[in-house]
């Protein structure tokens, strides 16, 4: 078995699991919950997803999906290419202005201390993330958000628009529904979609 993913696939270990059917790779799925003790024994933060590559442990879905992209050839741009910068760019802008903001909105939820959330947050979050998104949407040329050519930030952004739907957050524009049904059809989503 060539590679180990730690996490549930109702986390952001889905994101590797899609990544790794959609190269066609071997891995073994171990779906723990974040802090468990096969999680800490080879990350001591804790958190979900870790790849395990041998006897390397990579945690953090879009660092795990840039070291896989990189290291197959696959669903990415070479390194120091121009495209590579608006794919790496399209990586950062959804990070930021979509995934913390759901992760933010995670944590007043359920990831905090009872004493220490803020359930008020998440209208202004909600709010944010469909200003991102609909800002986001005109600019993808379709069928992918690099053209023609899948990569790494379309499984991080149809991730992101599953997460919204099961977070409650506002409905997304319908050319986003029908960007994300393209992807959502692929066999290799459908293969990890059927994951625990």
């Amino acid at each position: 078995m060539g590679y180990t993913v730690i996490g549930t696939r109702h986390s952001r270990a889905f994101r590797v699991l899609w990544m790794l059917e959609e190269l066609g790779q071997d891995y073994a799925h171990v779906p723990a919950a974040p802090r468990a003790e096969e999680v800490t024994r080879v990350s001591p933060l804790g958190k979900l997803p870790v790849l395990l590559d041998g006897d390397q442990a990579i945690p953090d879905s879009a660092a795990i999906l840039t070291y896989l992209a990189d290291k197959h050839g696959a669903l990415t741009y070479p390194a120091g290419t121009p495209e590579r910068a608006r794919q790496d760019a399209w990586t950062f802008r959804i990070l930021d202005e979509l995934d913390a903001l759901l992760w933010t909105a995670a944590r007043h939820s359920f990831v905090l201390p009872e004493g220490e959330r803020v359930p008020e947050v998440k209208d202004s979050l909600k709010a944010e993330y469909a200003r991102n998104l609909e800002r986001m949407v005109p600019e993808i040329p379709g069928p992918y958000l690099m053209g023609e050519r899948m990569t790494v930030p379309d499984l991080l952004l149809v991730h992101c628009g599953g997460w919204a739907i099961a977070a409650k957050f506002p409905e997304p524009p319908a050319a986003f529904k029908a960007y994300a049904k393209g992807l959502r059809a692929r066999e290799a989503y459908q293969r990890a979609a059927a994951l625990p």
